[in-house]
């Protein structure tokens, strides 16, 4: 049993790395969500910030829109010349997915520095990303609403999974103390 620790102690070190950078900012980002957030920014900062990102992005591709916080559950309703197109989630504002991708990252940190200017440049991609993302869904959902669940579930996920993936990819190959090792 020594022996394989020993044989696979890199790959333990970024699993067990990855798992404890996840959940310390999942735990971290859970506890924001719950005692964080203001009466100011609903349902919360991250996912508020966003929904108006997304109407200022439309409003500049000559759409009519508007938000207003859903009166039944925590989320802010997106409305595309007066047509209720969709609604910005907490799951909407790439929060979760700069966590994976930060975990990630950690797991397979590089030097100090770039690590650092790694993963704030990545995840403002990420950011950046998921918000064109929410915006062409949303035009997507006005004009095609039969074409809602492909949308959703399967071209947007695998288009924000894809990129991070891709920069884990370059992260790895271009930057890791185990790209150095190599």
């Amino acid at each position: 049993m020594k022996e394989l620790i020993l044989k696979y102690k890199t790959v333990i070190k970024f699993i067990l790395t990855f798992l404890l950078v996840y959940a310390v900012l999942s735990f971290s980002y859970k506890l924001y969500l719950q005692y964080g957030s203001s009466e100011t920014y609903y349902p919360d900062y991250m996912t508020n910030l966003v929904a108006k990102q997304s109407k200022e992005l439309l409003e500049t591709f000559g759409y009519n829109a508007q938000i207003i916080p859903h009166p039944d559950e925590p989320s802010m309703k997106l409305i595309i010349n007066n047509k209720y197109v969709a609604r910005v989630i907490e799951g909407c504002n790439s929060v979760s997915v700069i966590i994976l991708f930060a975990s990630f990252i950690i797991a397979f940190a590089g030097k100090i520095k770039t690590t650092f200017f790694y993963l704030l440049a990545g995840s403002v991609l990420i950011y950046i990303a998921n918000l064109v993302r929410v915006v062409i869904l949303s035009v997507g959902l006005y004009h095609y609403p039969w074409r809602k669940d492909i949308l959703h579930t399967v071209i947007f996920p695998a288009i924000i999974y894809g990129m991070v993936c891709l920069l884990w990819l370059f992260w790895v190959n271009r930057f890791s103390n185990s790209a150095k090792k190599s």
